[in-house]
């Protein structure tokens, strides 16, 4: 007996996770083809085929064609990453928050980033620099690339009074996202935005959402030293 809502995909989802999680499904077992799920779930194939397909994106089924679906032998594991407000994580370690936009423009899309943030040929996209700050102490220096076209109110917005980054949260919702992480050592101009030694090792990551095919933003992020990532898994 199905324990969880099985009118809608996700409800159909829900039980088939339960399933693999509780065992009784094994590790590489071959799980019922979409049609005997169908019937037992009283609902269109489609919709099993909709939460089967949500599970194989997550890796926890492998699914081929004319071999049916199995449960994947090494399924992923995946931490929990979410885009942080920077204001709230300064506020959260009890400390005071404020951000310094020391630069706006808009300009073409650097060559360099054309490949992997594509945006319409010959529109310019709105740069910023910023500075963020912990008890007036440099907490993080931010470089970013707005895409227009996937947030127009954005050329109005000053970002002076809200950060891009908050602003961006609130308003322009994404589907997905990558994100690298990496380190820089600090030339002379980040050394002296970050009050670090020139040659420190800074931690970076750099970052690009998207709504559906459309690039939302790009942004690169180095941290002031001392600075400790966390997340959950």
């Amino acid at each position: 007996m199905a324990l969880a809502d099985t009118n809608s995909w996700t409800g159909i989802r829900e039980e088939l996770l339960r399933r693999i999680h509780d065992r009784i499904w094994q590790p590489g077992e071959q799980i019922p083809h979409e049609a005997d799920l169908a019937e037992e779930f009283g609902c269109a194939r489609t919709t099993v085929n909709r939460a089967l397909r949500d599970l194989a994106e997550s890796g926890l089924v492998v699914r081929k064609r004319r071999a049916g679906t199995r449960v994947a032998l090494n399924p992923p594991q995946r931490a929990t990453l979410t885009i942080p407000i920077l204001r709230e994580e300064v506020e959260a370690l009890g400390r005071t928050y404020r951000h310094s936009l020391l630069e706006r423009d808009f300009r073409p899309l650097p060559p360099m980033l054309h490949g992997a943030f594509q945006v319409s040929l010959g529109a310019d996209v709105l740069f910023l620099k910023t500075l963020h700050f912990a008890d007036n102490r440099p907490y993080v220096f931010e470089e970013r690339y707005i895409n227009l076209e996937a947030a127009p109110a954005a050329r109005d917005m000053t970002f002076e009074d809200v950060s891009a980054n908050e602003w961006l949260v609130h308003n322009a919702p994404y589907s997905h996202g990558d994100i690298s992480f990496f380190a820089v050592n600090a030339d002379k101009t980040l050394s002296r935005k970050l009050d670090a030694t020139t040659g420190a090792a800074l931690f970076a990551m750099e970052r690009i959402t998207w709504t559906g095919p459309l690039p939302i933003t790009h942004v690169r992020l180095i941290f002031a030293p001392g600075y400790r990532m966390r997340t959950e898994i």
